[in-house]
Parts: C-alpha cells; structure tokens; sequence
C-alpha cells in the first residue's frame, strides 16, 4: 500500500466517522442538559398512552446518532456537488435537534418544542429527498430517524395539549 492510498483511506474513515461523533457528541450534550427536568418536570407531565418506557429513549436515540452520523459519512466520501448542501442539512437538523431538547426540557415549553421539531421533521424531510439521488443508503439511514421524529411530535403535541 502506498503513503498516498493509507492517507486517503484514512480521510475516507476519517469521513466517514466525524459525522458519527458530532451526531453522538449532540446526543450526550441533550442527555446532561435535559437530566434535571427529566428527574423533576417531566415525570409530573401528563403524557399519551403511546408513551414508551424511559429506557426506551437513551437506546433509541444512540442509534438514531449513529445512522444519521453514517448517513452523513457517506454522503461525504461521494464526489458530487450536491453534498455541501447536504451536509448544512445534516448540521441545521442537529442544531434543531439539540435546540429542541433545549426549548421542550430546559425551558420547559412543549409549545416552542412543537414548533422547533415540527421544522425539524420538515428539514429531515428535506434531507432524505436530497439525499437520495446522492446515495440511496444515505436517504434510507434516515428514514427511522424521521419516523421518529413524527412519533416524538405527537409526544410533544400530546404534552402541550394535556399539560
């Protein structure tokens, strides 16, 4: 193997996993910042009877991380034009993300909450479109995360209807 192929395969795993810490990092960052509302807010709240147990969203939004980080990952090592616009997609969608933990447990306001992830569903929307021509594989490793988020907007709607 040659110095410049062990580069460019290190830049294409390089590629690949920025993507996936970022997404992980913003994952951990919403899990602190949230603690202390989940422990005295959130368990007063009334909540829909689709609830799933706590334990359900640590282990569910892990992996969400990682499929949105791999998402991005290989979007990234494609040599297309269109990726740059992609990858402010994916960077705005995980600001909204991280701004929505913010605005529903932090400030707990499931109004703002609605709002913000009522645009994030629709910029992840945006992104699985996009994506697809780019790499079908990328679009698909979205797919669960955007369910999810419609699920979470029911969650949210349900709370600031009922609360």
């Amino acid at each position: 193997m040659t110095e410049h192929t062990s580069f460019k395969n290190g830049r294409n795993v390089l590629e690949l996993l920025w993507p996936v810490v970022l997404g992980l990092t913003v994952g951990a960052l919403s899990a602190c910042m949230q603690s202390e509302s989940i422990r005295y807010w959130y368990p007063h709240l009334n909540k829909p009877p689709l609830i799933p147990p706590n334990i359900v969203f640590p282990v569910v939004w892990t992996i969400l991380y990682i499929m949105m980080g791999l998402s991005m990952g290989l979007i990234l090592q494609r040599k297309d034009d269109r990726k740059r616009f992609l990858r402010i997609l994916f960077l705005f969608q995980l600001f909204l993300n991280f701004f929505w933990c913010y605005l529903f447990f932090v400030r707990q306001n499931p109004l703002n909450g609605l709002v913000c992830i009522v645009a994030l569903v629709w910029i992840v929307i945006l992104y699985t479109i996009k994506a697809w021509p780019v790499r079908k594989i990328s679009s698909i490793l979205f797919w669960p995360y955007l369910v999810w988020l419609c699920f979470a907007t029911y969650l949210n709607l349900y709370i600031y209807l009922y609360n």
